[in-house]
């Protein structure tokens, strides 16, 4: 679940390196445990520029509503409109189907600034 494939912010967002300078952005299995059942996910447009520890959506369960943080600067260049037609997804595979949006980077070298699982479990306590 939480692999060296996949990098954290302490918002509770992963990212994965899709290809060149392209990652998926998602919400952690933490997160979605937290949050319970969500009920719907707001995600930004296609072609949005994003730049990290921005709000870029908004994920609501029918527990609460969070907001969603960009983890890196780029441009959102896909969303899952599968998560947002089925926001359950989220909740079921949140580190593969359940990824939100694909972001073209504009600087790599922000990842190394990102933590890694072992970091990220240390904050959550696992």
């Amino acid at each position: 679940m939480y692999s060296d494939d996949f990098k954290f912010v302490d918002t509770h967002e992963w990212v994965k390196v899709d290809s060149d300078n392209v990652v998926l952005v998602g919400i952690t299995h933490h997160a979605q445990e937290l949050l319970g059942d969500l009920v719907y996910v707001e995600l930004p447009k296609v072609g949005s520029h994003i730049k990290a520890h921005d709000v870029i959506g908004v994920v609501e369960s029918v527990k609460a509503a969070s907001d969603l943080y960009s983890p890196i600067d780029g441009e959102v260049i896909q969303v899952n409109n599968e998560v947002t037609a089925d926001p359950t997804l989220a909740n079921t595979d949140p580190h593969a189907k359940g990824w939100l949006i694909k972001v073209k980077l504009a600087d790599v070298s922000q990842l190394d600034n990102l933590m890694s699982a072992d970091e990220y479990k240390a904050l959550i306590g696992h």
